[in-house]
């Protein structure tokens, strides 16, 4: 069953922007089997699958290695598709545009616990590996081994859970990717409000009735936990301005909540695989290594984001700790998209190729 993330249903509800170019129907799709998969519990997997999707066209030096590849890193729940669409693309993959596929090859995971990557509904359920961060990354690291014989990214460009795997990629295999672009995310251990909002989604989806300890037979019956989880996003993810703007008075807002929560009950998640998903941040907290990521960092968040509110944490002093990275806040306003701004290229795009031309 494929899901989309927190960021993508924030900016769905909010605004349907037209397609210029279906950069998801473009893609190719593959699939690699990483054998022995060992998770960070000591578990072993006789094999995990992750599957990808590809665009552009991969540039070679007189090795026969990739030069050119750019890895796009999904946010919780999403899928690769999730940043193939055209809010994201259309700024992005064109001609002339900062990752034209001209130039650029874009490869874009289902990560592990996602999409059609291996997860706990497929089969095992409770009984899979509970993977974490560091789990994901290495199983996007073997992925690019293994699948496209990549040994070197020019770029990771990640959105929420995606801009922490960026942080993870920077500390854990440094050099591996030439420049980083984390997208709406803190540096921080998951704690305070945000690991609330995610146990809220957990014990929401464990606590009803109907979850039987996670052998529940039909996802859809879990009508408690699918309306928690509908209610907890549609605060994590919206705009307070925009919905303002756009539901000015009571009436308005009930209004508003009713249909944006019944259109996000009716996009049926598995509960263990959200579970999972929801959980894998618990062990994140690259604070205390920051200064070992010595490559170029682009680090954006955006001031309407109630997941990662300006100042927690304080990001400007935990962006100086590395040597060669840039903290920037994008202002709030009623067309920014909460903490899916960071979808919306749009408003980011500057700032990106301002970037990339200093760090070619």
């Amino acid at each position: 069953m494929r899901v989309l993330s927190i960021l993508t249903l924030a900016v769905t509800w909010l605004a349907a922007p037209a397609a210029a170019e279906d950069w998801a129907d473009r893609a190719e799709h593959h699939t690699v089997e990483l054998e022995d998969f060992e998770f960070g519990t000591g578990e072993i997997l006789p094999a995990i699958t992750m599957s990808y999707y590809t665009l552009g066209t991969p540039e070679r030096d007189t090795d026969g290695k990739i030069t050119n590849a750019v890895m796009l890193l999904h946010g919780t729940g999403g899928s690769g598709l999730s940043l193939l669409r055209p809010i994201f693309g259309d700024e992005l993959f064109g001609p002339g545009q900062p990752l034209d596929l001209a130039t650029h090859y874009i490869i874009s995971p289902d990560n592990l616990g996602h999409g059609d990557s291996s997860k706990p509904s497929d089969g095992m359920q409770t009984d899979f590996p509970r993977y974490d961060y560091d789990d994901m990354v290495k199983a996007q690291h073997r992925m690019l081994a293994e699948g496209e014989g990549v040994e070197s990214l020019d770029l990771i460009l990640g959105t929420s859970m995606g801009c922490m795997h960026g942080f993870v990629w920077g500390e854990d295999y440094p050099g591996f990717a030439e420049r980083l672009v984390p997208l709406a995310c803190n540096a921080i251990e998951i704690a305070g409000r945000n690991r609330m909002f995610r146990q809220m989604i957990i014990d929401g989806f464990e606590n009803d009735p109907d979850y039987d300890g996670g052998d529940y037979e039909d996802a859809a019956d879990l009508e408690t936990g699918h309306k928690i989880y509908a209610n907890t996003l549609l605060l994590a993810g919206s705009n307070p301005y925009r919905l303002q703007a756009e539901a000015p008075t009571r009436e308005e807002a009930i209004e508003q909540y009713r249909a944006s929560a019944e259109g996000l009950e009716a996009r049926a998640v598995d509960p263990n695989d959200t579970i999972y998903q929801f959980d894998a941040s618990r062990s994140y907290n690259p604070a205390p290594r920051l200064s070992e990521i010595e490559v170029p960092v682009l680090w954006i968040n955006s001031a309407d984001d109630f997941i990662n509110p300006p100042g927690l944490g304080d990001p400007e002093a935990l962006a100086a700790e590395m040597p060669n990275a840039r903290f920037v806040l994008i202002p709030a306003s009623e067309d920014t998209r909460g903490h899916g701004t960071h979808t919306a290229a749009k408003f980011w795009k500057d700032e990106l190729v301002a970037f990339l031309e200093a760090h070619p």
